[in-house]
């Protein structure tokens, strides 16, 4: 947790950043702003300017068994040189969908010790409706030799962690699926249900659709998931089907100031697994 700490200070921008406040640092050089929208076509409709474009998948490993777990250190590597990050480079992320593909992304810069980094609150949504400059040319970036290690493993939990956490009473887990995925109604995999204790608030939940998707009133927010059973003592894990979702929750913990770890194998990996329980 120190190494956010000790960084922040030196912060370009907070770590939940709204759009006049990111439009008054456009000019700055240390700045790299990423858009990774679900749907491409917002790109292409407008973006922030000087926003670089990312497919959000590229966030994801894509092999089994665990599809949605990180890309490993080389492919890491070869991304965010494309990208053109440098070890001084604030990120800014964003996306069209809420959060989802923006958090997975501050997420894995986190793993890799990368604290400098933002998210633009409410997306392209909260841009447009500001009424601030879009731009719709397609914005190269400057490629950079960045070499990515897994610096900070803590903000990543694992399949045998959590097991080995269940029942601890200063350990949660957020399932940020929907209640019918929670309760085994739907789903995809070998198993159906829940995490054994696990509190179910779903990702969009976290979010105010009457303030173009930005992150809900934080004091609400944090009596919700108090008497869900979730407290700022305790570690918090959050996970739902490929830990795309819950890298929103995960964003949302931080802000909160929660000690929240993320979990990529999620439902996927726990669900079609046969030494993992499951109630429903």
């Amino acid at each position: 947790m120190s190494t956010q700490h000790q960084s922040s200070e030196a912060n370009l921008l907070p770590l939940i950043v709204e759009p006049e406040q990111l439009e008054a640092h456009l000019a700055d050089p240390q700045l790299l702003i990423i858009d990774v929208p679900k749907n491409p076509g917002s790109y292409v409709q407008g973006h922030v300017p000087g926003a670089i474009f990312l497919e959000g998948r590229r966030l994801m490993r894509g092999q089994a068994p665990i599809p949605s777990e990180a890309p490993d250190t080389e492919m890491l590597s070869a991304m965010f040189s494309e990208l053109g990050l440098t070890r001084d480079t604030h990120v800014v992320a964003y996306d069209d969908e809420g959060g989802g593909f923006a958090a997975r992304l501050l997420w894995t810069l986190d793993l890799i010790g990368h604290t400098r980094y933002s998210y633009l609150n409410g997306g392209i949504h909260a841009w447009r409706a500001a009424g601030l400059e879009q731009s719709v040319e397609l914005t190269a970036p400057t490629p950079s030799d960045y070499r990515a290690e897994i610096l900070n493993p803590e903000t990543r939990i694992t399949c045998d962690e959590i097991k080995d956490r269940l029942g601890d009473r200063d350990f949660a887990v957020w399932d940020a699926r929907s209640p019918a995925e929670y309760h085994g109604e739907m789903g995809q995999n070998k198993h159906l249900g829940h995490i054994p204790g696990a509190v179910n608030m779903e990702w969009t939940h976290a979010m105010d659709p009457q303030r173009d998707l930005r992150i809900r009133d934080y004091s609400e927010l944090m009596t919700e998931l108090e008497a869900r059973g979730i407290t700022p003592d305790m570690e918090v894990a959050t996970h739902c089907q490929g830990h795309h979702r819950s890298a929103y929750t995960w964003l949302v913990g931080k802000a909160l100031g929660f000690n929240i770890r993320g979990y990529p194998g999620s439902w996927g990996e726990w669900g079609n697994r046969d030494d993992t329980p499951v109630e429903s």
